[in-house]
């Protein structure tokens, strides 16, 4: 087989089992609160180092491919729940803190998973070009975009701790 064909089929494999933890988080949810949420629709369409993005208003949630597949089991335990709950919070309670009480409560007692913030993935594969810029005090690795906003805008960025405006070192890190 194919690398391609193997990546292809471990994506395969990898969708499925975001299906059934978020199918097993909503039945949860369903039997907590006592109604039948309105599951959301899934695409996996987040890039750069975010794991996921639930978008609210349209019921939407969005997986990082690369680091759901680097990440298998840990990203669907652990990030599944965590935008499903974003999701269902918001289908609930209305507009809250994005990790609020509302959304602990969802994560811990509906979910029974612990109400994490933030994943500790590895984001090497997905980290885009960096621009190595200089300060008084250090060097700043910028993304691409900060990188254009000062090369086609003219704009400054001050590092915050010497407060000098950065410039650029002439080379990519």
């Amino acid at each position: 087989m194919t690398e391609l064909t193997e990546n292809s089929a471990l994506m395969r494999r990898l969708k499925m089992q975001v299906q059934r933890q978020l199918k097993r988080n909503l039945e949860q949810a369903d039997r907590y609160f006592n109604k039948t949420f309105t599951p959301p629709t899934v695409s996996y369409a987040v890039r750069g180092v975010k794991a996921g993005v639930a978008y609210l208003q349209r019921n939407e949630i969005r997986f990082n491919p690369v680091l759901l597949a680097e990440n298998g089991q840990s990203f669907i335990q652990q990030v599944v729940p965590h935008e499903l709950a974003h999701a269902l919070v918001y289908q609930q309670f209305g507009r809250v803190q994005p990790h609020g009480k509302e959304w602990k409560m969802m994560m811990e007692q509906v979910f029974g998973v612990p109400a994490e913030t933030y994943h500790c993935f590895d984001t090497q594969n997905v980290v885009g070009k960096q621009f190595a810029y200089q300060c008084g005090c250090q060097t700043h690795l910028l993304s691409v975009r900060r990188h254009n906003a000062i090369v086609r805008d003219g704009r400054r960025y001050l590092c915050k701790r010497c407060k000098q405006i950065l410039t650029s070192k002439d080379n990519l890190a």
